[in-house]
């Protein structure tokens, strides 16, 4: 459990080279990061023969853009409150311990089963390299359960025992080897890419002539390939933990956040392309697909060179799925990979990606849910360590010395309104006149409506309503075996519910106690046109509410890829859920540090902080 961190105000500058810089910045805090784009030698076999087929390459672009926009509402958060911070971080200021602990027990199912996956890919790999899938000795060699049908690796499972061992013996990742895992694993794929779409202009991307179409499982089918492959985007996430040590988190985090995924998203699907029109999607092994498509076509010695880098990524990356577990005991580390070696023992790739793509979007939805939270109803009051009740009582004695009861004048609150001189203030009185009646009159009743303390809980429900609309409209989306005339019902439930939670937060402005934590989120996006922005009243409320949106697809496309993952992966995942709220119940509440905390308003944090600093000796 942790308490509210201090927050720091940074400068926004624009420099010439800041996207350079930004995206310099985050290549060297977060290289494990870049790693990650190993998951494209295990996942576009599995995807492209149970899912998309030759559509793959809409998958990953589908899958990206999810990614961004989840990237983005990491990166205002990050802008808003600079200091480390992850899903479980902010959840807990927004919705509250509960909700946060169970992200945080998402965000182990992650990171755990993330090491699973990459131990099951590196097994056929390892195989291929030393001649094929018989070439293993049979202590390691995969095999299957009779009566069962289960393939259990004692390969995968020996390696993150090992792995494992490592860690628990102090032994850490080199930055420098990090970066060379790094541009090697870049220039394996541009090998593929190259290579691969040369052989196959010369074979007539056998591939893509199938009579089945591009999309042989329909878009349900694209949208399911998305929803796994969404795990191949992990890892940006943990760039929120690098905010303190940037710079200039509102301009570096989202630019270099949005140039990496750009690259990574093109890379994927580059080679995506390539491979789907090489091998037809039925035909192409689903464990070591990219280095069997070019011995297929009888260069042996290009899927040798593709192995050996395939290998070379994913033990790295298998070291820094694991490597998070490092800082706590040896105890805590032997538990987590007792875990993931028993998953990689029994389970397939295609079962954990699923499972980690779960989590991982479950913690995604959950900040951009947040990001709403802070823009309209941020926390009024926030809980602080008991240490700290010396500095809280001398910032209550003099802020209730210095300041006397407030008034609200209800009569003569300011709101704007919109003349042909731009913008104008208003005063809801008899005395005021403006150009437009109409919308004098509808602007004093919306003044009146939030002058009495109802604006925090309009926003409020209407961000409870755009959730559910979302839900609804999703889940009917999904449920292609639904009764037709319910499911369009049910689809256009939901949409009126989104659109009416849309319309009703476009009319409430932003809460003012939202710099309490930091940067107002509009200020993350708006360097390039800060002065257009401010100029024109018209364009400063298009432009604040446009990002807006973002948050809002990025919440209904997570919620989608969410439900297209299946039954049997949300069974797996929900077992997991249930024991973590059992965990909470009988132990988190128990040992909450909430129990011992002064909860005191939001707008006294920072000098609460500053008395605090100034007393230490």
């Amino acid at each position: 459990m942790g308490f509210l961190s201090d927050t720091q105000n940074y400068g926004g500058g624009v420099g010439g080279k800041c996207a350079v810089g930004a995206l310099r910045t985050l290549v060297e805090e977060n290289r494990s990061w870049f790693n990650n784009w190993c998951w494209v030698y295990i996942l576009v076999g599995t995807v492209a023969r149970e899912h998309s087929g030759p559509a793959l390459t809409f998958s990953f672009l589908i899958a990206g853009i999810a990614a961004a926009l989840s990237a983005f509402c990491y990166a205002e958060l990050a802008s808003r409150c600079p200091s480390a911070g992850s899903a479980y971080h902010y959840s807990y200021i927004c919705v509250g311990e509960g909700v946060a602990w169970l992200i945080g027990w998402a965000l182990i199912l992650e990171y755990t089963i993330g090491g699973s996956a990459v131990a099951r890919g590196i097994s056929p790999n390892l195989a291929m390299l030393f001649g094929g899938p018989s070439s293993l000795p049979s202590f390691l060699a995969r095999q299957t359960i009779p009566g069962l049908g289960v393939v259990v690796d004692p390969c995968a499972a020996i390696l993150v025992f090992a792995v494992t061992g490592f860690l628990c013996f102090g032994i850490k990742e080199s930055t420098f080897v990090q970066g060379i895992v790094t541009s090697a694993n870049i220039c394996a794929m541009i090998f593929v890419i190259v290579a691969g779409g040369y052989l196959g202009f010369k074979t007539g991307w056998p591939g893509y002539e199938l009579s089945a179409g591009y999309f042989p499982f329909g878009a349900d089918g694209m949208l399911a390939g998305a929803s796994t492959v969404f795990f191949a985007y992990i890892g940006f996430d943990s760039v929120a933990s690098t905010a303190e040590e940037v710079k200039n988190p509102q301009r570096d985090l989202p630019m270099g956040i949005g140039f990496a995924l750009t690259i990574c998203c093109t890379l994927y699907m580059l080679v995506s392309a390539v491979i789907v029109g090489l091998v037809p999607y039925y035909a192409m092994d689903p464990d070591t697909p990219i280095s069997s498509a070019f011995a297929s076509h009888g260069i042996k010695w290009a899927a040798y060179i593709i192995t050996v880098g395939a290998c070379t990524a994913l033990c790295s990356t298998l070291m820094g799925s694991l490597l998070p577990q490092n800082s706590s005991s040896n105890k805590s580390t032997l538990v987590t990979g007792l875990l993931a070696a028993s998953l990689a023992f029994f389970m397939d790739v295609e079962q954990l990606s699923g499972m980690v793509s779960v989590g991982t979007l479950l913690a995604f939805t959950m900040v951009a849910i947040s990001v709403l939270i802070l823009r309209y109803v941020p926390p009024d009051e926030v809980p602080l360590p008991p240490s700290f009740q010396e500095a809280i009582d001398s910032v209550s004695a003099r802020r209730s010395m210095s300041n006397s009861p407030d008034d609200v004048d209800i009569e003569n609150t300011k709101v704007y309104a919109i003349t042909s001189d731009g913008r104008a203030p208003v005063l809801v009185s008899k005395e005021t006149t403006i150009e437009y009646p109409l919308i004098e009159k509808a602007a004093g009743q919306l003044n009146l409506l939030m002058s009495v303390g109802n604006r925090r809980k309009i926003a409020g429900w209407s961000i409870a309503v755009t959730c559910i609309g979302v839900f609804i409209l999703t889940s009917a989306a999904s449920s292609l075996s639904l009764y037709s005339p319910l499911r369009y019902t049910l689809a256009g439930v939901g949409g009126v519910l989104l659109l009416s939670g849309l319309v009703s937060l476009t009319w409430i402005d932003q809460d003012d106690a939202r710099h309490s934590f930091g940067h107002s989120g509009d200020e993350l996006f708006c360097n390039w046109g800060m002065s257009l922005y401010e100029s024109s009243f018209l364009f400063q409320v298009s432009y604040a509410h446009l990002f807006h949106c973002y948050l809002f697809c990025c919440v209904l496309i997570n919620a989608y890829l969410l439900i297209n993952l299946g039954g049997a992966t949300w069974t797996r995942v929900s077992i997991w859920l249930a024991v973590g709220a059992i965990v909470y119940i009988f132990y988190g509440r128990r040992h909450s540090s909430l129990q011992d905390a002064v909860y005191v308003p939001a707008a006294h944090v920072d000098e609460i902080y500053e008395s605090s600093s100034n007393s230490l000796p």
